[in-house]
């Protein structure tokens, strides 16, 4: 099916871009992005890690790595943990960021510092709360696949995060499938979906997902894997079009190296 997009690969270093038909896809190497007109920027960092700007304030997701990666950006107001990987979650680091408050589950809370459980908030898959003047509903993130369960399994509580501004709502994945779950979401304007072999899913197994929830814009991020399992983001928007979906693709280069 013919979509009404375009698929746009920039390349800030030749300022060159390539038009393709039937798929919108912007590559974006060392830069923020920018969403619901301006109102939310979204500032890579690595893998799973990312700074969030909203009309609330800043938010820091699965912030991890060194504390020098964070300077020149905003410091963050509430800090999101998804789930107790060290890709994700570094005691260390959020010692040496600012006092905020942090949300995540009931399991990473019980791993971090007395001092630190006294600022975090732990909310359950499938509970709401507000913090910030923003809306945080905590999506449920686990393995389906036969010899992935151990990785992410549900009983253990990991979880993503549908982020309410008053621009509009942002999903950020975590660790997980297609599940259920995802594939029932509603009403999204921005989604962080991983991808990568063999904790998470396929470019494919995501594609399929992110058609049926079918968000305004999806960013592929955390899809470097092991054992030859990272995927191929250009190869999951290509899928995602072939699917017949509306929804742009927005690349960014979460490696400093090729997209890939």
């Amino acid at each position: 099916m013919t979509t009404r997009r375009n698929f746009l690969i920039g390349t800030a270093a030749a300022g060159t871009v390539t038009v393709l038909p039937s798929l919108a896809l912007a590559a974006e190497e060392g830069t923020s992005m920018s969403f619901l007109d301006g109102a939310v920027s979204i500032h890579p960092i690595s893998h799973a890690s990312f700074v969030m700007e909203t009309p609330a304030g800043v938010v820091y997701v699965d912030p991890v790595g060194d504390a020098s990666e964070y300077e020149g950006l905003p410091d963050p107001e509430l800090i999101l943990v998804t789930h107790r990987h060290g890709d994700h979650y570094n005691a260390d680091l959020l010692g040496a960021l600012p006092e905020v408050p942090i949300l995540t589950n009931a399991d990473v809370m019980g791993m971090m510092p007395e001092d630190m459980q006294g600022r975090t908030q732990a909310i359950a898959a499938g509970e709401t709360t507000e913090m910030m003047g923003l809306g945080i509903e905590a999506v449920p993130s686990y393995n389906i696949t036969e010899g992935r369960m151990d990785f992410h399994p549900q009983d253990r509580g990991d979880i993503g995060f549908v982020v309410t501004t008053d621009a509009g709502r942002i999903y950020i994945s975590g660790d997980t499938e297609g599940t259920d779950e995802m594939r029932s979401l509603e009403n999204i304007d921005v989604a962080l979906v991983c991808m990568n072999l063999p904790f998470t899913m396929t470019a494919e197994q995501a594609a399929d997902a992110v058609a049926e929830f079918a968000p305004a814009v999806v960013i592929p991020y955390h899809y470097r894997g092991r054992d030859g399992g990272t995927q191929d983001p250009e190869a999951f928007a290509q899928m995602l079009s072939e699917a017949g979906a509306e929804t742009e693709v927005s690349l960014h280069d979460w490696y400093n190296g090729t997209l890939s």
